[in-house]
């Protein structure tokens, strides 16, 4: 399977670093799911909000130069954090940052493949995934990290996609605060649901998250949107129960 995980989820939104009590919960639910019972990329956002309180700032920095720096920062910030929470568990780490043209390029996109195929064959290790920040930007940005966790779920033939957000899944009529949809078999059915509000770390809102959940979907990946907050309940989501809402794959079509 193949976890993405927000920003909004691993920082504190009072001054956006680090959010420890957030980490190891998550680490702790991956870790329970990697070795004999499956094998888990983690694709993780963070980078930038770990970065941030080091230049001073309170919000998304807008400038280019100013978020790449940013994030050279908060990688190695976030990447730390993961290595020692994860040694906890006996589980090894691996950093794989890429750009569009790791899956563009018909070479560049092999190597990766083979490389995270090689991650997996070894029992106790995540392959951990972000966009390269301090050099991608226009055309070699993949889009945002739900699109890049897509890439990889293809990548790999993923079973399962799970988004990790802030919010138990995608709600229904009214809003936040109403009944969350458990699953979905038609994306575009549900994109009126989509509210466009988002944290300020956040590049993504909900419709952002939809748009790369018709691409797994329809490359018959099953995905899910949970709360990253309750972390616990991956178990139950790889098993088909959980609250989250689960979007269903599309069958091939039959010749």
């Amino acid at each position: 399977m193949v976890v993405k995980v927000g920003t909004g989820v691993l920082t504190r939104a009072e001054d956006a670093t680090l959010d420890g009590a957030s980490l190891l919960r998550l680490v702790n639910a991956i870790a329970q799911c990697v070795g004999p019972h499956g094998k888990c990329i983690l694709v993780s956002s963070g980078a930038v909000g770990a970065g941030i309180t080091a230049f001073g700032l309170t919000e998304y920095p807008k400038e280019l130069a100013t978020k790449q720096a940013v994030s050279a920062v908060g990688q190695t910030r976030l990447m730390h954090a993961y290595e020692n929470l994860f040694a906890h568990f006996r589980v090894n780490v691996a950093q794989l940052l890429r750009t569009a043209d790791d899956f563009r390029d018909t070479e560049r996109r092999a190597n990766t493949k083979a490389t995270l195929l090689r991650l997996l064959h070894e029992p106790a290790v995540v392959p951990i995934v972000n966009q390269n920040d301090t050099v991608a930007y226009s055309d070699y940005c993949v889009g945002d990290n739900d699109m890049l966790a897509v890439r990889v779920a293809e990548l790999v033939k993923a079973d399962k996609l799970v988004i990790f957000s802030s919010i138990d899944g995608l709600y229904g009529e009214g809003g936040i605060g109403g009944e969350i949809i458990p699953v979905v078999e038609d994306v575009d059915s549900v994109f009126d649901f989509a509210e466009e509000k988002k944290a300020r770390m956040s590049m993504g809102g909900m419709k952002a998250k939809l748009t790369a959940v018709k691409r797994a979907v329809d490359g018959g990946i099953e995905t899910c949107i949970a709360n990253g907050r309750e972390p616990e309940r991956l178990r139950d989501i790889i098993n088909g129960r959980g609250i989250c809402t689960r979007f269903l794959a599309k069958k091939p079509a039959t010749k």
